[in-house]
């Protein structure tokens, strides 16, 4: 009897465990998720309910038209033009550079390839705000202050992280692939195009949404490469509505919940293969 009641003890303790873990993550989860709910309550509150203690999680009554008035004030659609444009090319551009150079430090032998990787991965313990003053010097020069070409022309000429994520995942593509594709006569970049980047889907979309995410958010390279409010990104408009209508809380919060959506929305539909790449990235170095 004692026996049949260790084995039940045993075949419960691990549900125990998964239960423990799902509670720890939805409590989790909840705290994470108070600063959005927060945002959203107080885009649709009225002005008098914002400060008010204790706090009003429902607003009453619900202003649905502080949203259409806070797009009112900032010229929304410019901005949204403006930062597709930017997310476009930066998307494109790191794929496109990023993919090509891990394929070479991870499939290609050539003198120098490690001591290069190396010194590329190096370079991304320097923060940006050490080389923003060059970059700035350099953009000058080349007439390129005040557009768009400097936030995307560099995500063509490859990000060092996305080299390395991109690099770790090729290395869990087996070589046997490559070798008989180059048997049947293809050539480096058929294996590339053909072989590799169709069985690096998730790397692809995790690079993709990382990309996408940074050049939306981006705040600071706008700031120093944009002077004309026609060319302005959400980031830089929101901050421009901040400076302009400190008091405005509501329509801050209305605008701010707009420009947070579609990143809510890529990743929720992106989360399945996001994960996937993440897991099995340095499965194999």
């Amino acid at each position: 009897m004692s026996a049949l009641h260790a084995r039940t003890v045993r075949r419960r303790a691990p549900w125990g465990r998964t239960a423990l873990t799902h509670a720890a993550l939805v409590v989790c989860g909840v705290v994470f998720l108070i600063p959005f709910a927060w945002l959203l309550s107080t885009s649709l509150k009225a002005d008098p309910q914002i400060f008010v203690f204790p706090p009003v999680w429902i607003p009453q009554p619900v202003l649905w038209r502080n949203y259409v008035e806070a797009l009112k004030y900032i010229h929304f659609m410019t901005y949204l033009r403006n930062t597709v444009y930017v997310c476009t090319l930066v998307v494109l551009g790191t794929v496109a550079s990023s993919s090509l150079v891990a394929y070479s430090f991870s499939r290609l032998r050539w003198p120098g390839r490690d001591a290069l990787f190396m010194i590329a991965l190096a370079t991304m313990m320097v923060p940006f705000q050490v080389t923003l003053i060059p970059l700035v010097i350099l953009f000058e020069r080349m007439g390129w202050i005040g557009s768009f070409r400097p936030l995307w022309v560099p995500a063509f000429l490859g990000i060092p992280f996305f080299i390395f994520l991109l690099r770790q995942f090729f290395f869990t593509i087996p070589q046997e692939l490559s070798d008989a594709a180059r048997i049947d006569g293809a050539s480096e970049l058929d294996i590339y195009a053909r072989v590799i980047l169709p069985l690096a889907k998730p790397a692809l979309a995790t690079v993709v949404l990382f990309a996408f995410m940074g050049a939306w958010n981006d705040f600071l390279g706008p700031l120093i490469f944009l002077s004309s409010e026609s060319n302005y990104t959400l980031a830089l408009g929101l901050q421009q509505f901040q400076s302009q209508h400190e008091s405005q809380w509501a329509y801050l919060m209305a605008v701010s919940a707009v420009i947070s959506l579609p990143l809510i929305v890529l990743f929720f539909f992106a989360q399945r293969t996001f994960i996937r790449g993440i897991a099995l990235t340095g499965m194999k170095g």
